[in-house]
């Protein structure tokens, strides 16, 4: 039996690594203004601990789960396998050259991966979507919050994730 509404449970899940950084922070400040000698600058730097854990938790937050979507998103050491009734594959981040994400037909935004000729396309909304994520911290110069924000909200034009850099030869 919960006292709590469904809503404001998911809110709270949701939210509860920010919140978690908020305490830590407020911690820290009341040691940082309550204290003298070493254990103020201990709990400077205990808030700056949680600074970065409340600026990773809102990120997380701002990620919505993936539900209502087709198949399932497995990503396990660099390879993305998208498990599907129809039109599921598998990409490894080392062989990918761009990642975007787009509306298809139907008007939801997808995931779209290129290695070579290949393009994977896996619905934002699949079932463990938001784990990709977490594998595009991989790559240097990815848009994390351009995906975010594409991804919440389906873009009228292809948004580019990631590219990977042109080799120069001289």
């Amino acid at each position: 039996m919960s006292f709590m509404r469904p809503e404001a449970r998911d809110a709270f899940a949701r939210y509860r690594e920010a919140m978690v950084g908020g305490g830590i922070i407020l911690l820290g400040l009341w040691w940082a203004i309550e204290s003298l000698g070493l254990v103020k600058w201990i709990g400077l730097a205990v808030a700056a601990f949680g600074a970065a854990i409340l600026w990773s938790g809102m990120r997380h937050a701002r990620i919505r789960a993936g539900h209502g979507g087709v198949g399932v998103v497995q990503v396990d050491e660099r390879q993305i396998t998208y498990l599907a009734p129809v039109g599921g594959g598998f990409a490894s981040l080392d062989d990918v050259g761009r990642i975007e994400i787009a509306k298809d037909r139907a008007g939801m935004a997808v995931w779209r991966f290129r290695t070579g000729n290949d393009i994977l396309f896996i619905p934002v909304r699949a079932e463990g979507a938001e784990a990709l994520f977490d594998a595009l911290t991989a790559l240097t110069g990815a848009d994390i919050d351009g995906a975010i924000r594409a991804a919440n909200t389906p873009p009228n034009d292809t948004v580019v994730i990631w590219q990977r850099p042109a080799v120069s030869l001289h």
